[in-house]
């Protein structure tokens, strides 16, 4: 369920307005250098902080922004968080998305570009009983599904799959009728929705959407068109200071999920280093030496453009590929 949605509405008009909240994060400047020297950037995220975010505020707590020069304010997101216009309206200078969220944004002249990306693969999954022996999604059918038919991926499974008999129903955060019904199946990220059906005695199997091709780059950073050609310098310093943060927190992630927990005391330990333990295989590179930490592809972006063609998303011609993205060095 990610997390209880009540005090998103306060959060993020706090957010918007520069003021301080509990899960604002704004870092100290690195030891022995003048805070005002720092350059102050803003970075929206897509939701609570939680293990997905861990990268990010990694390369915040061990001062990997103030070794850029930057000092970065960290504001949180909640369901439904506008990153995208946020972005492209300048109102943030970078924010945390998916990679089908930056088509979408093109699609519609919202002119944002993915600098680089912690997750290869991505953690949406369809949640299900094990009881009901469902192993695939062929296998969906005659019963309940909770999914945003809105969403990129709802809308690639719905082009297809047969779904015979299949009622879905829109997805509300709420795991209630999961837990009391076995033939009820739910959308979900790996790192969260999973642990806590077991926490509440159900004995959950998770579809991975990536298992049907459909693999968007998850937690993205990303920033405007117009940064990126105003101040390329400055995007390369965060991106820089991201990549670092997210190699320490896969290695190391004990001194931010504590943080992590500060911030959102709804996150137990045991949840973050669920989180960390499911993130980790989804942020390995695909081919040893193919590619270095961060760096995507404009085959995956060609990919995922054709896909939310074909299942009606956007409008072909569009979209270019090779518009969604910033190379990083090497590729």
């Amino acid at each position: 369920m990610r997390y209880s949605v009540h005090l998103y509405v306060l959060f993020f008009s706090l957010s918007l307005f520069g003021c301080n909240n509990q899960n604002s994060s704004t870092p100290t400047a690195a030891p022995g250098t003048p805070g005002s020297s720092l350059e102050r950037v803003t970075l929206a995220l897509n939701w609570y902080p939680e293990a997905e975010h861990g990268g990010f505020y990694t390369a915040q707590l061990e001062g990997y922004f103030a070794e850029e020069g930057l000092k970065v304010e960290i504001i949180p997101g909640g369901p439904g968080a506008p990153v995208v216009p946020m972005v492209a309206g300048r109102t943030v200078d970078f924010a945390v998305g998916n990679a089908d969220q930056v088509i979408l944004g093109r699609a519609q002249q919202a002119n944002v570009v993915a600098l680089m990306t912690p997750l290869q693969k991505s953690p949406r999954c369809i949640m299900v009983h094990a009881e009901s022996n469902i192993t695939s999604f062929d296998q969906l059918e005659n019963m309940t599904v909770a999914m945003n038919g809105g969403r990129s991926f709802a809308a690639y499974l719905q082009s297809q799959l047969p779904l015979t008999g299949v009622n879905i129903v829109p997805y509300n955060g709420n795991l209630i009728p999961f837990l009391e019904d076995k033939n009820f199946a739910t959308q979900g990220y790996v790192f969260s929705e999973p642990f806590t059906a077991k926490e509440k005695g159900a004995n959950p199997h998770t579809l991975m959407v990536y298992d049907m091709g459909f693999n968007p780059y998850t937690s993205l950073l990303m920033t405007s068109d117009s940064l990126k050609k105003e101040n390329p310098v400055l995007v390369q310093k965060m991106t820089r200071a991201c990549i670092k943060g997210w190699q320490k927190y896969l290695a190391d992630p004990a001194a931010t999920n504590t943080h992590l927990h500060k911030l959102n005391p709804e996150l137990s330990d045991e949840m973050l280093e669920f989180g960390v333990e499911a993130i980790r295989p989804l942020c390995e590179l695909p081919e040893a030496g193919e590619l270095t930490f961060g760096q995507m592809t404009l085959k995956r972006w060609t990919t995922l453009i054709d896909q939310m063609i074909e299942a009606k998303v956007i409008e072909g011609d569009r979209v270019k590929a090779g518009e969604c993205f910033l190379a990083l060095p090497g590729e």
